[in-house]
């Protein structure tokens, strides 16, 4: 299976996991977050920039995960009422702290909060089985201009 992941050029050259914390990790977490398709990784990766936009310092990293891992699910129906929250991540990291610290398996296969019928996978980096996921390559992002243009408009409040 193939999972992709859009991060700074300056990260892009092997999978890192810093630890820091997520929507589906606590801090000290060591997890990469990727999504089944490139426009998924796209969407998830630009709902966090914040008015930042997007430059030609980042890249697409496309992963391989060996289809003989074991992956566990993250179910729609099983998660409360308001895990989509961008504002609260508590409902979300319950789940993924409890699937990191048991370490049944190297991937967690989640719904993504901004398409929730498509998905996005939580990478172990301290599994066991991590070092069989590969980064295939990298590629340049080259959004559209107007996309930039959006995000660089983009004020939350």
């Amino acid at each position: 299976m193939l999972v992709y992941r859009i991060t700074p050029k300056i990260y892009s050259g092997s999978l890192f996991a810093p630890g820091l914390e997520g929507r589906w990790n606590g801090n000290g977490r060591k997890v990469i977050y990727t999504a089944e398709s490139i426009p998924i990784a796209f969407m998830e990766n630009m709902i966090r920039r914040k008015g930042l936009g997007f430059n030609k310092q980042f890249a697409i990293m496309v992963i391989e995960v060996p289809d003989k891992l074991s992956i566990s699910e993250v179910k729609m129906s099983a998660l409360k009422s308001g895990w989509r929250d961008y504002r609260d991540y508590s409902i979300c990291q319950t789940v993924g702290n409890k699937w990191y610290d048991e370490g049944l398996t190297p991937l967690l296969k989640v719904p993504s909060s901004i398409l929730p019928t498509n998905f996005n996978y939580v990478l172990n980096a301290t599994h066991a089985q991590f070092a069989e996921i590969k980064l295939l390559h990298t590629s340049e992002l080259i959004p559209d201009e107007r996309i930039d243009d959006l995000l660089k408009r983009y004020n939350p409040k």
